[in-house]
């Protein structure tokens, strides 16, 4: 019937497109393919809008012209020359160019954080959180790689603004030497060294002036000789002690075996002896005269005890009780003794050594004790000595040590004052003249996308129309034969859904007339 549509719903199926059902497809769907052709088209335009199309870069050598020295308590710094840069000491410097610390020098340097701090609507950011967001955009944005098989470590950044970029990587290279510099030679160092070579100073000072005072405090200026001379002295009284140990002990055996022999020894001789007859006392009493003036003459001179005197005593009692008596006596004359003499003699010599001989031996005693005493003395000094010594060695070791540490500060602050560090700016950014990407390869790019999403487009949204256009596709889909076809009533010629014209096939044709 003429005016009625009928729309009949099929399962999807494979059909084979030619070029021309290709055109017919875009045609069909030409508002769709507009659409999101243009759309495509001016978001790639927008993107290359708003991307960053300029790019500052630096570059950074690393080198090994400079070694140094390493900060430490030891006479010799251990030096380590490689004639190449490590790995790691490449990615440490890499890391050292995107550390947080250094990225906030450059934003507060530049003042970036103020581009965030701006009041949009009813939201406004506090300093602290500008600080952040322009130290985040900013670590985002750089690129900093080690160039493979080089000693360059390579800064690059994107922006809008080529001036800005370039002179953010400038400030950038100015605070990362500073930094590597104050990493790798703390400040301070020379004050440190300096004060250490005042202290040891006056530390040597005081030992060598204790040093000085030393002879004067324990009389030699030598403790050990003086000990040794000591030593070698009292080894020699210790002899002489011995000998007149020795001497003293023979004295009192030879003693004792003189007294032995002075008792078995008569002190007088028989020199003459004779026999006087009755009346014969005249003769008795001029013997008696003679022998008391012997008497008195002899203790005139010696002692009542001494022998001959003695002796003279008993032969004047004899006589007078001779006399007393009145017999006969016997004139006996005698003498005495040489060897009772010899051994009282030599007594009298023993006693005296023997005196002689402990009064030695206790003075010796004296004197060896009074000897070791000092070498205790000297032993005490010679370790005061030693430690005063070794004192003044340790703080002359100190001061040298701390005066050359102090030199090498001093050197390595010069050179760090005239920027003789182990990493150079190789390269310096400079104003990008030209963008990174060319607008006619955005423009290539953005076509080729466009054409590609909109033919995507148009092939969805053909595949999910499933109503039938062609007779063909009605034989085809449905193998059944087409008797006729209803033309459309849109303007197009046919009646529809404004894609073509629908079509029945013959039974469906014969029902519904």
């Amino acid at each position: 019937m003429e005016g009625q549509e009928l729309i009949i719903h099929s399962g999807q199926a494979p059909i084979s497109l030619t070029t021309r059902d290709l055109v017919a497809m875009g045609f069909r769907h030409r508002k769709t393919l507009l659409i999101s052709f243009f759309a495509v088209l001016l978001a790639t335009a927008i993107t290359a809008e708003i991307l960053p199309r300029y790019e500052a870069h630096t570059q950074i050598l690393v080198h090994r012209e400079r070694v140094d020295p390493v900060v430490s308590s030891q006479a010799g710094n251990p030096v380590i020359v490689m004639d190449t840069v490590s790995e790691e000491e490449m990615n440490s410097e890499a890391e050292l160019l995107k550390s947080d610390d250094l990225i906030r020098s450059v934003v507060l340097t530049l003042g970036l954080e103020k581009q965030n701090s701006k009041k949009w609507f009813f939201f406004r950011r506090t300093p602290e959180e500008a600080l952040a967001k322009a130290v985040a955009q900013l670590k985002g944005g750089l690129r900093v790689e080690p160039l493979p098989k080089t000693s360059i470590v390579r800064v690059t950044l994107p922006s809008g603004n080529p001036r800005e970029a370039a002179l953010i990587l400038d400030t950038l290279d100015h605070l990362y030497l500073q930094k590597h510099k104050e990493l790798h030679n703390p400040a301070g160092q020379f004050a440190f060294f300096d004060a250490q070579v005042k202290q040891s100073g006056d530390a040597l000072a005081a030992a060598e002036a204790k040093l000085t005072a030393f002879p004067a405090i324990n009389g030699t200026p030598n403790p050990m000789l003086a000990r040794d001379i000591a030593l070698q002295k009292v080894n020699e009284f210790n002899y002489a002690l011995g000998q007149s140990r020795a001497d003293l002990a023979e004295t009192q055996k030879r003693l004792e075996a003189l007294q032995q022999m002075k008792g078995t020894t008569d002190p007088r001789l028989l020199a003459q002896q004779r026999t006087a007859e009755d009346g014969s006392g005249k003769d008795m009493k001029s013997k008696l005269l003679d022998l008391e003036i012997r008497r008195s003459d002899m203790a005139s001179k010696y002692q009542a005890d001494y022998p001959p005197l003695v002796e003279l005593e008993r032969e004047i009692a004899i006589t007078k009780g001779t006399l007393s008596t009145n017999k006969p006596m016997n004139d006996v004359t005698t003498d005495r003794n040489p060897t009772y003499q010899w051994i009282n003699d030599e007594i009298v010599k023993d006693k005296a050594q023997i005196t002689g001989d402990s009064a030695r031996i206790t003075e010796l005693e004296a004197v060896i004790a009074q000897n070791m005493e000092t070498v205790r003395k000297l032993d005490t000094a010679n370790i005061e000595l030693l430690d005063l010594t070794r004192t003044a060695k340790i703080a002359e070791d100190n001061f040298s040590l701390y005066s050359k540490k102090r030199e090498e500060a001093r050197i390595s602050s010069e050179l760090d004052a005239t920027q003789l560090t182990n990493v150079v700016i190789q390269e310096k950014p400079s104003v990008p003249v030209y963008p990174a990407q060319s607008g006619w390869l955005f423009a290539l790019i953005g076509s080729v996308l466009a054409l590609t999403v909109s033919a995507a487009t148009v092939f969805i949204k053909e595949r999910m129309d499933v109503s039938f256009r062609t007779p063909v596709e009605v034989e085809t889909i449905l193998n059944l034969p087409v008797l006729a076809a209803v033309p459309g009533q849109n303007g197009n010629g046919f009646h529809g859904n404004g894609h073509g014209r629908k079509t029945l096939p013959a039974d469906l044709m014969r029902e519904s007339g």
